[in-house]
């Protein structure tokens, strides 16, 4: 028998590549209001999903902003160009047979609709949730400090207070965080994803 030729794969190889390539990525969008509990829902179903062997990344927001967008404001053109940018790398990491979490807030419909039609026109499943936490209940959140800021005047253009949020007409998921713990939260989106053949 014949060693196989240096570098060729070998079938085992072939076979595990081939396992890969069925693996089918998605982007799952988590939009909502700050301290809404996007992306403490991210993490807590990524943990999930790792435990059961799904590759996943939790493309955060203010990490993106950090090292991404550095450089962007928060003005409507701003705010659309980030949006813009996370979606390419969530795209990107789909289409490779990754989960993509984003929580992000995201508060323009027309920039979720590109991100849609981004996904679509490559072939990559995207899934939009909408945690409809109220504002009200996330300013007592507030786990930033945001709401607080804006109510002393230190900031403005925060997103549904004095800056605009438009809610998803018709997410594929809506999730009612006040309502419900986190790890309730992430098992309705485990089970939305297990439905559709990504967990």
């Amino acid at each position: 028998m014949t060693a196989p030729t240096q570098g060729a794969p070998t079938p085992q190889e072939e076979n595990h590549s081939a396992e890969e390539n069925d693996v089918t990525g998605a982007t799952v969008w988590l939009t909502g209001l700050p301290s809404a509990g996007k992306t403490t829902i991210a993490y807590a179903l990524a943990d999930r999903l790792r435990a059961g062997g799904r590759r996943v990344e939790v493309l955060d927001g203010d990490e993106i902003r950090e090292f991404l967008s550095a450089g962007l404001g928060f003005s409507r053109e701003d705010r659309h160009t980030n949006v813009q940018r996370i979606a390419f790398v969530a795209e990107l990491l789909a289409s490779h047979g990754v989960l993509a979490l984003v929580p992000v807030i995201a508060p323009y419909a027309d920039s979720r609709d590109a991100v849609r039609k981004r996904h679509q026109a490559a072939g990559t499943t995207y899934v939009e949730v909408h945690v409809a936490t109220p504002v009200d209940v996330c300013s007592v959140r507030d786990v930033k400090g945001l709401y607080a800021k804006q109510a002393a005047g230190e900031i403005s253009g925060l997103t549904g207070v004095d800056d605009p949020y438009e809610e998803p007409e018709a997410p594929d998921l809506r999730i009612e965080s006040q309502d419900q713990t986190v790890q309730e939260s992430a098992a309705a989106l485990h089970a939305l994803l297990t439905e559709r053949g990504l967990a």
